[in-house]
């Protein structure tokens, strides 16, 4: 059987043409596979009868399925989603208030190789690469099931999307053209990996760059996040101000507040010394903890001075919404918590 979200465009093509049909009826396919998330076939109804006839005997529009799906009192949505290989990937909706935006956060990888101390994908080790289409298919599904636009992406889920490149970028590209979510409206999260960075900065569609830096020096940012140790923060400053030159465009920096360990009012000033020259918007993220953690969230007095002495520092700076707390929105925890009871 034909799975019809997991087709190229040219493959369409050439099974439209082995049905007999006239090339024109991959773009109607294709408008209802990506812009209105059909989940069957029998949800095409511009599709001559005879067409329907022979799609319905050789494809089915997916194979993937949700397995759970948690609802916050936010609004956050969460899915486990199951591949026909049995295996599950994370998703995330995220609604805010007085907004008209939708952000889907999505994964790149079943599991994760980078080891992050804190993160609750890492505990699970790697498991594969997802194919772009298992990318678009986290957005598809999302629609598919609430019926809504998703307005942005964000690739900032399970794995580390500039080990699995190619494949993250040909997501990219059909997410924009194929679903016409803007490339401002993309963002790409990566932990440092230094390697990626010229050929991503070369790219005539770029989302905006995210990274998750978490730590002021390389002393904490070894011992909580081992791509430090290949790609150490003097390297990762140095590609980072070369991507400023080079698009003109800011980078998001992400960083995880951790009671203690980077949340210090002296961490905050290594950290506004490390960024000062690197054109660049902070993020900060107050700990999800989750069920069972080493790390603890600061206080809210401790986020707020952090975010105060950055912000003297003249840098734009603000503090990640807490969504989906009560759903375990971080990334990792719900395929955790499901494999640990299997």
């Amino acid at each position: 059987m034909f799975v019809l979200r997991n087709m190229t465009h040219d493959e369409l093509e050439r099974m439209i043409i082995a049905l007999d049909e006239p090339k024109y009826r991959v773009n109607q396919i294709e408008d209802w596979l990506y812009k209105k998330a059909a989940g069957r076939i029998e949800e095409m109804k511009n599709l001559p009868k005879s067409l329907f006839a022979k799609l319905s005997e050789c494809a089915v529009v997916t194979t993937s399925k949700i397995h759970q799906k948690l609802i916050s009192t936010d609004g956050t949505l969460k899915y486990l989603l199951q591949f026909s290989d049995g295996n599950f990937v994370e998703m995330v909706l995220m609604r805010f208030d007085n907004r008209a935006n939708l952000t889907a956060c999505i994964s790149s990888q079943i599991g994760c190789k980078m080891g992050c101390k804190f993160c609750h994908t890492a505990k699970q080790g790697f498991t594969r690469n997802l194919s772009a289409y298992e990318m678009v298919e986290q957005v598809l599904t999302i629609m598919q099931d609430t019926g809504l636009k998703v307005t942005n992406i964000v690739f900032m889920g399970q794995g580390e999307p500039f080990d699995n490149y190619d494949e993250v970028y040909k997501a990219i590209e059909i997410l924009n053209t194929k679903l016409e979510i803007g490339i401002r409206r993309i963002t790409v999260s990566t932990s440092g990996v230094v390697s990626r960075f010229n050929d991503y900065t070369s790219r005539k569609l770029l989302p905006t760059l995210a990274v998750s830096l978490h730590a002021p020096n390389d002393t904490i940012r070894d011992a909580i996040m081992p791509v430090n140790h290949r790609y150490p923060m003097d390297a990762l400053k140095k590609a980072m101000i070369k991507f400023n030159e080079v698009t003109g465009k800011r980078i998001t920096i992400e960083y995880i507040l951790l009671e203690r360990l980077n949340s210090t009012p002296q961490h905050a000033q290594e950290l506004a010394e490390y960024l000062k020259d690197i054109k660049c918007n902070i993020n900060l993220i107050p700990y999800n903890s989750g069920d069972k953690s080493d790390f603890i969230k600061p206080s809210h007095k401790t986020i707020q001075l952090f975010k105060l002495i950055l912000e003297k520092s003249g840098k734009k700076v603000t503090q990640r919404l807490e969504r989906g707390a009560d759903i375990m929105a971080a990334c990792g925890q719900l395929t955790g918590k499901y494999l640990n009871k299997n």
